[in-house]
């Protein structure tokens, strides 16, 4: 018993010496958290609002009716995702292609980063005498016991890839770029561009609501989502028959002139992916950084859509109030058809500039008109009469009807109003169909 007494005093000797809290609750101490605002975005504070059409329901769909909802703080993209920041989505998947293919072919040859060329590119697991004890754990116990034995390997991002043929360093670097572009009997005017078909982003999915109502095991409620990321630039002739739009075709994705316009032929799936992607791509800096993580990038739900493109407005028709589309001087407010046949009034025959026009309340560009966005939220016609009047949110997996918001550069006025809703499936692309992203805010943010 002397000795038990004994012990405990001296653990407690120790114990009162190593700690500074007297021994007083004073929790556990953190870093010191600062709130940092994403690039391009905009804090929207959050609160409550009257969602649904204050106005007369012109076409009598009756899927609006008024409620009274509050949501949370959150950021919101400025503008809608541009083809410039989607077109740095489609080049990182390419080079991690490419990369991938690259460390595949090394390994299966037997190259390493002692053997120059295509060996340069191998994995960084290859280089046995280098590896850390995790790396060593993690190739003995997962890598090399995977069905996909290159599944979780890290490719060799710090080696720049060659695009230039006649630098090719080897014969099998030749053979892996290859496999990358269209045949050549698919060329069109001598050129042989990257075959799309090929980018394709690989990525997990956790449904939170699914496993915390079953409370079932996380991994039964995982999902692993592989899709092509390329647009489907084919949008421009088939969203219109009898019309002549292949220089839109043609251009609007990839040429510098259009790098600021808003990305379209995008669709529910990809812009999820997209998402996806930005969050995993912020993290890793974050990571090399020594960081904390981000939140998710996100699509926003339907609510907060609205909350947002309100501005700060109650039951206003247009992000900047209305009744009207255009201003006292005659000048529209945004990209839309303001007449049958009638596209170019407003200044513009397609889409316009990412921040043309004025930004609402919240400091946003081109919520009514430009080009129409996806929301995170499944489109019921009654949802409104059961959803939570807190961050409602409809997203059934099974409904493939995704609501979009905001109307587009070839909708009438009716389609800009911020409680009009609409809806297209999430495997369709369009014309006039973009997104913007949306991350949760940590705090009261008002």
């Amino acid at each position: 018993m002397k000795k038990f007494v004994a012990l405990a005093a001296i653990v407690a000797f120790l114990f009162s010496c190593n700690s500074n809290d007297r021994g007083e609750l004073v929790g556990v101490k953190g870093k010191k958290w600062h709130p940092e605002k994403p690039y391009g975005m905009t804090l929207i504070p959050g609160g409550s609002f009257i969602m649904g059409k204050s106005d007369d329901d012109l076409f009598n769909v009756k899927d609006a009716p008024t409620k009274t909802v509050t949501v949370r703080s959150f950021y919101m993209d400025e503008t809608e995702i541009t083809n410039s920041e989607y077109r740095q989505f489609v080049e990182w998947v390419r080079d991690s292609t490419v990369r991938l293919k690259l460390a595949e072919l090394a390994d299966e040859v037997g190259m390493g980063p002692g053997d120059g060329g295509i060996g340069e590119y191998a994995f960084l697991d290859q280089d046995e005498e280098n590896r850390t004890p995790y790396e060593q754990y993690m190739y003995d116990n997962y890598y090399s016991l995977s069905d996909d034995f290159n599944e979780g390997r890290k490719i060799n991002k710090k080696v720049k890839l060659i695009w230039d043929t006649s630098k090719y360093p080897d014969e099998y670097y030749a053979e892996v770029m290859d496999t990358m572009y269209i045949p050549y009997d698919e060329a069109y005017n001598g050129q042989r561009t990257i075959d799309v078909q090929k980018l394709r982003f690989k990525y997990t999915t956790m449904d939170v609501e699914a496993a915390a109502r079953t409370g079932a095991r996380r991994r039964d409620h995982i999902t692993t989502e592989e899709l092509m990321i390329y647009p489907d630039t084919t949008v421009w002739i088939k969203d219109f028959n009898y019309s002549y739009n292949e220089p839109m075709h043609n251009d609007y994705f990839w040429h510098d002139a259009y790098s600021d316009y808003p990305v379209v032929g995008v669709s529910w799936k990809q812009a999820k992916a997209f998402s996806a992607w930005r969050t995993l791509y912020k993290n890793a800096y974050q990571k090399q950084k020594g960081k904390a993580h981000v939140n998710q990038f996100r699509l926003p739900g339907e609510a907060e859509w609205e909350y947002a493109a309100r501005g700060g407005l109650e039951s206003g028709s247009y992000p900047w109030g209305g009744p009207y589309a255009m201003d006292d001087r005659g000048c529209f407010l945004a990209n839309f058809k303001p007449a049958r046949g009638d596209y170019a009034a407003d200044g513009a025959l397609y889409t316009v500039e990412a921040d043309s026009y004025a930004p609402n309340g919240f400091g946003l560009y081109n919520m009514a008109g430009n080009v129409s966005e996806w929301t995170a939220s499944s489109y019921d016609q009654s949802s409104y009469t059961y959803s939570s009047t807190m961050n409602p949110n409809v997203n059934d997996k099974d409904n493939m009807r995704k609501v979009v918001r905001g109307g587009s550069w070839k909708d009438t006025a009716y389609f800009l109003q911020v409680s009009t809703r609409d809806y297209e499936y999430a495997d369709s692309s369009r014309s006039y169909i973009g997104f913007r992203t949306v991350q949760d805010y940590m705090g009261e943010g008002n």
